[in-house]
């Protein structure tokens, strides 16, 4: 039920957003009797394309609060607890960012993931079944990779990146519906067209084909941040620490997903991946994958 109430505030205030953007702008009706206005257009599927990634990266700490029931760490009640604190500072100096909140959430799955809008006002959470199940080194790593994530400003690049891909989708496909409607309207003398429903259903099967494409690139580009990340946990916590983490991710890796559709990209792993097409729409590399290219830029060294 809160996943539904999430979703519904969140494209509620996607369209107040781009409502209010577009009329302060002044932008009218893309489609008027000369035919298309590209740049009403454009300007009309920027204000939506990019509104709903921005909304989204504003209100990620809030919602990745209340989808995974992360409690934050106001006051360590226990040495673990302590720990995990004092363990987040320090890797946040070294980064040279300021401390993120701190939680815990749970989930017997091990995992981790870092949000926020900005480097400086993020939050890093561990699952209880990561603090379980790993070694304290091994939890430093885990916890430097999602410093390593704050720190290269991994969340704001992929909602830029996924505004400007919305917004690409949203623009080709309504000039494939344009072009669809203007050669039936050819055939027919000027009479007849697409009309009202038939644009809106060649608009959601366009975008649904774009969509496709577009989720590739945006995949492709969580991928490469994963390694960044990696990087930036073995030099924060050891090359040796985070193969170890990661190995030990591995193991867990039949087990089942625990965390929402929202914020897996945003974890340390996502399962297992094993046909090609998986791999080419996974937000994360193989973990086989990602210890190579770390015992490889080690022994580079």
């Amino acid at each position: 039920m809160m996943r539904i109430v999430l979703f519904l505030a969140t494209n509620l205030a996607v369209l107040l957003v781009a409502s209010i953007t577009l009329r302060l702008f002044g932008v009218e009706s893309y489609l008027n009797s000369q035919g298309i206005n590209f740049t009403s257009l454009l300007i009309f599927c920027f204000v939506f394309g990019m509104a709903g990634s921005l909304v989204s990266l504003f209100i990620s700490k809030w919602m990745a609060k209340r989808s995974t029931g992360t409690v934050i760490i106001e006051t360590p009640s226990n040495a673990t607890e302590q720990w995990l604190v004092d363990t987040v500072a320090e890797l946040s100096r070294e980064a040279g960012i300021k401390t993120p909140e701190v939680g815990i959430f749970p989930a017997q799955q091990s995992n981790a993931f870092a949000t926020g809008w900005n480097k400086n006002d993020a939050l890093v959470a561990v699952s209880a079944g990561l603090l379980n199940r790993m070694r304290p080194e091994e939890v430093r790593a885990v916890l430097a990779h999602e410093i390593g994530h704050v720190a290269n400003g991994d969340m704001v690049t992929l909602a830029l990146i996924q505004g400007v891909v919305n917004t690409f989708v949203m623009f080709f496909a309504r000039i494939v519906a344009h072009l669809v409607d203007s050669f039936l309207k050819s055939r027919s003398d000027g009479e007849g067209g697409l009309g009202f429903m038939g644009y809106f259903a060649v608009v959601m099967v366009a975008e649904i084909v774009f969509g496709i494409v577009a989720s590739a690139i945006v995949a492709w580009f969580s991928r490469y941040r994963e390694y960044r990340a990696d990087e930036a946990g073995a030099r924060l916590a050891g090359t040796g620490a985070m193969v170890n983490a990661l190995a030990r991710l591995k193991a867990e890796t039949e087990m089942p997903d625990q965390m929402p559709d929202t914020l897996r990209a945003m974890a340390i792993t996502k399962g297992q991946t094993r046909s090609l097409v998986e791999q080419l729409f996974a937000s994360h590399p193989p973990l086989d994958d990602r210890i190579r290219a770390l015992k490889e830029a080690a022994y580079r060294q």
